[in-house]
């Protein structure tokens, strides 16, 4: 059983927000970063049985910015 389970969070290109769980095959995106944390929780309840799911989910914001030089 793992301790914690890693998201990385990224903006998505059309709006609102994906995530993709890291060593699992596990995606969901939302709207808002507020709806988002409620449906990696969802899916991680859906993914995992009771004795193998993970006691944490850390939520890794990942924001990509472009500078000019």
């Amino acid at each position: 059983m793992e301790k914690e389970i890693i998201f990385a969070v990224e903006e998505a290109p059309e709006g609102g927000y994906q995530a993709k769980a890291l060593g699992f095959s596990i995606f969901t995106e939302a709207d808002s970063f507020e709806d988002l944390k409620k449906m990696v929780h969802e899916a991680v309840m859906c993914h995992f049985e009771d004795k193998d799911r993970p006691k944490v989910i850390r939520l890794h914001l990942v924001k990509e910015e472009l500078l000019a030089v």
